[in-house]
């Protein structure tokens, strides 16, 4: 059975993260975008971090440039606008594909195991959210429409 201690991924500084040191913990995976009309949801995302932080939460954010050109900077363009126009603090991941030949396939199994609207397994968005327990697995999908704080609840279960 695969879990997301299966995968590794690269940060924004380009080192590598092996997934399994993030066991125990739950986790909420989101593809994200700088110029979007859903990046004020680095606000809630910070909020949720800075909230569950202490009881091993995290939130894993991958800039992706695949939905209308809305994360073109570069890994360092990307860290310096979240942290001065969000103050974030939780992990950015490198820019990654979610969707094509060339998608991360951290994102392939977690569109595999929690597909989208009628089954879809393609990410329609920037800001789609998976929730993933402290074994590994995906618990839930949300779309990019889904306010942070809505997921508080699903969070605070797992914890």
């Amino acid at each position: 059975m695969t879990t997301i201690a299966d995968f590794t991924v690269a940060t924004n500084k380009g080192e590598q993260l092996a997934l399994r040191g993030k066991l125990g913990k739950v986790l909420l995976v989101v593809n994200t975008a700088s110029k979007c009309g859903f990046t004020s949801q680095y606000d809630g995302l910070e909020a949720l971090f800075q909230d569950y932080k202490d009881k091993d939460f995290e939130v894993l954010a991958f800039p992706c440039n695949q939905f209308g050109n809305q994360e073109p900077g570069d890994a360092g363009e990307i860290a310096e606008f979240c942290k001065v126009n969000f103050g974030l603090t939780f992990p950015l991941m490198a820019k990654v594909d979610v969707n094509g030949d060339n998608a991360s396939p951290l994102f392939d199994w977690m569109k595999k195991e929690k597909p989208g609207l009628m089954g879809s397994k393609a990410i329609k968005w920037n800001f789609t959210k998976f929730l993933i327990d402290r074994e590994g697995n995906v618990v839930k999908r949300y779309a990019p429409t889904d306010a942070p704080k809505t997921i508080a609840k699903d969070i605070e279960k797992l914890l």
